[in-house]
C-alpha cells in the first residue's frame, strides 16, 4: 500500500467516525491553484474540472476530463474513474443520485488553512450544478475530516518525520562550529543552505525565510529574513530551520550564546532566560495527552513564563507539523480571535506538534527552542532531541 492508498483508508475510516457520507474534493488546473488536500489522498494533478470522491462505504471515484483520465486510471486510489468531454456535472450528479449522500463534504473552513482549498469560484460552479438537485443543501465542511487525516500520522509518515529531523539537528550540530563574531545572519545562513544542497533535500518552507537567524538585541524578529546584521560577542543567536524529505517536514529552534572574551559561561541573565523556556517546554509537554484541551497547553507554558517576569510571547505555543511545516488544524493556541474555534478543541493521539516559546532577554536577544513531540496513547513523545544546555560559541 502506498502513501495515498494508505490516507485514503484512513479517511474512509475517518468519514465513518464523522458519520459524513461523502467526501468530494473539487479542483481544476491544480498545478496552478493546488488545493492542500491533493498531496494527501490523490497524489496528481488535473487540467480540468474534476471530482475526487471518497465514500464512507469505501467507494473511490474520480470524475476527471476525458484528457485527464487516462492517467487517473493509473492511480490505485481511485477504483472508478468516469471520464466527460462536454461537462462534469451530469456525470456528477448520476454519481450523486447513485450514492445519495446525506453529507457531501468539501474544502472550506474559516478556521484552518489547510482545510480551505476550495477556491470561492469553485464553490459558486459546484452550487450552481447543484442547484434544484435534492444534494443542494447537503454541503458541509470538511474541516473535521481533514484536520484528522493530517494529524493523524500513520507509522510510515513517522518514520519520514523522524529522518527530516535528524538531519536539522546534524546541520544544526554543524553550524555550532561555523559560528563566529564577525560573521553575518546571512553567512549563517548560507552556510545552512549549501549544507541542504549537500544533502539534495528541500526546504520546509520558503528560502526568504527558510532558515531565519536572529542574532542580538536589534534583530528583525520572526518571519523574517537573514540579513547583513553581524555576529557579536555577548549576543543571543537562535535559528529557525526545516527540511522536507519523502514529503515530510521538520521544524526546529535553537539558541546560542557568542561569548564574549574571557567568559567561561552565558551570563546569569541569558542563562535564566533559556532555563525559562526550557522548563515551560518541559511544563506543556508533560500535560500534553490525547484529550487535553488546546488553549490550556498554550496557558500552562504562557503562564509560567509571564510568572517568570517576562512578556507574553506574541504567538501560539505551538502547531502541528507533517506535510507542511504549518499543517493546520487544532495548534497549540491561545484563545484569541484569530485562531477562531481551535483553541477549544481536543488533542488526538497521533498528532504531532511543535512547542515553541519565546522571551526577550534585554541586551542579548531572544531565548527561544521549538522542539517537535508525538502525541500517544501516554502522552507527548519527543521527535527530536530537546535542547537542555544553552550552546555556547
Amino acid at each position: 500500500m502506498n502513501r495515498i492508498t494508505e490516507k485514503v483508508a484512513q479517511a474512509v475510516s475517518i468519514l465513518k467516525e464523522k458519520n459524513i457520507d461523502m467526501w468530494l474534493t473539487f479542483v481544476r488546473e491544480s498545478s496552478s491553484m493546488p488545493d492542500p488536500a491533493i498531496d494527501m489522498v490523490v497524489g496528481q494533478h488535473v487540467t480540468w474540472q474534476t471530482a475526487w470522491i471518497i465514500c464512507r462505504d469505501g467507494d473511490t471515484i474520480a470524475i476527471a476530463g476525458s484528457l485527464d483520465s487516462a492517467s487517473i486510471r493509473d492511480n490505485p486510489a481511485y477504483r472508478t474513474v468516469i471520464p466527460y468531454v462536454q461537462g462534469i456535472r451530469d456525470e456528477l450528479l448520476t454519481v450523486l443520485k447513485r450514492k445519495n449522500p446525506r453529507k457531501i463534504a468539501v474544502n472550506y473552513s474559516t478556521d484552518s488553512v489547510m482545510s480551505d482549498g476550495l477556491t470561492h469560484g469553485m464553490y459558486l460552479l459546484l452550487t450552481s450544478m447543484l442547484e434544484g438537485s435534492a444534494f443542494a443543501n447537503r454541503l458541509v465542511s470538511s474541516q473535521d475530516i481533514i484536520s484528522a487525516l493530517r494529524g493523524r500520522k500513520t507509522p510510515a509518515e513517522i518514520r519520514s518525520m523522524k529522518k527530516a529531523i535528524r538531519l536539522t539537528l546534524d546541520i544544526y550540530d554543524q553550524v555550532t562550529g561555523f559560528l563566529a563574531p564577525g560573521k553575518t545572519e546571512r553567512d549563517v545562513a548560507d552556510f545552512i543552505l549549501g549544507l541542504v544542497r549537500e544533502h539534495g533535500v528541500e526546504l520546509a518552507w520558503d528560502q526568504e525565510h527558510c532558515p531565519a537567524v536572529f542574532t542580538g538585541p536589534d534583530h528583525a524578529g520572526a518571519h523574517y529574513g537573514p540579513t547583513k546584521r553581524i555576529i557579536e560577542a555577548g549576543h543571543v543567536l537562535n535559528i529557525d530551520f526545516g527540511v522536507r524529505i519523502d514529503g515530510y517536514c521538520s521544524d526546529l529552534q535553537r539558541t546560542w550564546y557568542i561569548r564574549r572574551k574571557g567568559e567561561k559561561h552565558a551570563p546569569r541573565e541569558v542563562q535564566h532566560g533559556f532555563r525559562v523556556i526550557r522548563e515551560s517546554i518541559r511544563l506543556a509537554a508533560n500535560a500534553l495527552k490525547p484529550g487535553a484541551l488546546s488553549w490550556k497547553i498554550d496557558d500552562i507554558a504562557r503562564s509560567y513564563i509571564v510568572g517568570q517576569g517576562y512578556p507574553e510571547y506574541p504567538h501560539a505555543l505551538g502547531h502541528q507539523v507533517g506535510r507542511a511545516a504549518h499543517d493546520g488544524g487544532v495548534g497549540l493556541l491561545p484563545r484569541w480571535e484569530r485562531y477562531g474555534r481551535l483553541p477549544y478543541a481536543r488533542i488526538e493521539e497521533g498528532q504531532v506538534f511543535t512547542i515553541e516559546p519565546r522571551l526577550p532577554i534585554p541586551g542579548y536577544g531572544v531565548a527561544t527552542i521549538e522542539e517537535i513531540v508525538w502525541i500517544t496513547a501516554e502522552g507527548a513523545k519527543f521527535l527530536s532531541k530537546p535542547q537542555r544546555t544553552l550552546t555556547l560559541v
